[in-house]
C-alpha cells in the first residue's frame, strides 16, 4: 500500500478509485484485536505486537487492514492495562485510522482477554471478528470473506479463516506414532474468527460458568452447539510467535508492498 508520513503517522494516499470506500456503508462488525501477549516465547519484553515490522510496530499492520475492511465499524484493542499508554503512543499515533478505536484490559489468558473485549464492545452490532494482533499479514479479502460467510448463511454461528493442511500429520503418544490420519479432514485455524455476537457471547459465558478453556474462539462456539465454517485463506496469514516468524513476515510483507505499488494487487483488494 502507498503510504505518507505526516508527523510520524502512516496513512494510505493511493488515489485509485477501486480502493475500499472509506464510508463503509455496510459496517456491521466489531473487530476485537487481542494484543495482551507478554512476549515470553518471542523473547522481547515489550511483547511481539510492538516489535518493528517494515518500519511500523507489528500491530499497526492488522489494524490498518481492519480499518480498510468495509464491514468493520469499530475496533477494540485488548491489551495489558500497563500497555494502554504504549498502544496509544507507539501504535495509534503512527497510523491514521478512520474506524473508531477503543481499548479494553486484557486478562490472565487469551480467553479472558477476548471476553473482556466482548464485554466492552459497543452495543448494537450483529457480528464480531476476533483477530490476533500477532497476525500482521491479514488482508481485507480474508476479513470480508469470513464476515460475508456468516452474514449470508443464517445457519452459521461463525466462520473462521483457515488453511488446508498440506503436511502429513501424525497422532503421537509420547514420541511413538499411533496413527496417520487423513489430512484432507484437517485445516489450520487462523484469525480473524467471525461470529454472530449473541452466539459468541453466549458461548463465552457458558465456558466461564463451566470453567472450560478452549484452544480458540471457535472451539467455544462449537462446544455451545454453534455451526462454524472454514473460509479458506492464504497460508501467508501466519502468527508471529518466535523470532524466525518475524523474518518470514517481513519478507512476505516487503514483497507484498513492492507488488502493490499504488496500493492494489489484482484480485487482492476489495472494490
Amino acid at each position: 500500500m502507498a503510504a505518507s508520513e505526516e508527523s510520524g503517522r502512516t496513512s494510505c494516499t493511493c488515489p485509485c478509485t477501486e480502493r475500499v470506500d472509506n464510508s463503509k456503508p455496510q459496517a456491521d462488525t466489531v473487530a476485537i484485536v487481542v494484543a495482551g501477549g507478554s512476549g515470553e516465547r518471542f523473547g522481547d519484553p515489550r511483547g511481539k505486537q510492538f516489535v518493528d515490522l517494515c518500519g511500523l510496530p507489528l500491530m499497526c499492520w492488522p489494524l490498518m487492514a481492519l480499518d480498510r475492511a468495509p464491514s468493520v465499524a469499530h475496533i477494540v484493542i485488548v491489551c495489558a492495562p500497563d500497555k494502554a499508554d504504549v498502544v496509544k503512543s507507539d501504535v495509534l499515533s503512527r497510523v491514521v485510522l478512520k474506524t473508531p478505536v477503543s481499548i479494553a484490559p486484557s486478562g490472565a489468558t487469551r480467553q479472558d482477554s477476548v471476553y473482556s473485549g466482548l464485554s466492552q464492545m459497543p452495543a448494537g452490532y450483529p457480528f464480531v471478528a476476533v483477530h490476533d494482533a500477532a497476525r500482521p499479514l491479514v488482508e481485507v479479502p480474508m476479513i470480508e470473506g469470513a464476515v460475508a460467510a456468516v452474514r449470508q448463511d443464517g445457519r452459521l454461528a461463525g466462520a473462521i479463516c483457515a488453511a488446508r493442511s498440506i503436511d502429513t500429520l501424525k497422532l503421537v503418544e509420547g514420541t511413538d506414532i499411533i496413527a496417520t490420519p487423513d489430512r484432507t479432514f484437517y485445516w489450520a485455524a487462523q484469525t480473524p474468527q467471525v461470529f454472530r455476537t449473541r452466539e459468541v457471547v453466549a458461548a463465552y459465558k457458558a465456558a466461564l460458568w463451566d470453567g472450560y478453556q478452549g484452544t480458540d474462539d471457535s472451539s467455544l462456539v462449537e462446544r455451545h452447539g454453534g455451526r462454524v465454517r472454514c473460509v479458506e485463506c492464504s497460508r501467508d496469514n501466519i502468527k508471529v510467535t518466535i523470532p524466525e516468524d518475524l523474518a518470514v513476515a517481513e519478507a512476505t510483507l516487503e514483497q507484498r508492498l513492492v507488488e502493490e505499488g499504488c496500493g492494489r494487487r489484482p484480485g487482492r483488494d476489495v472494490q
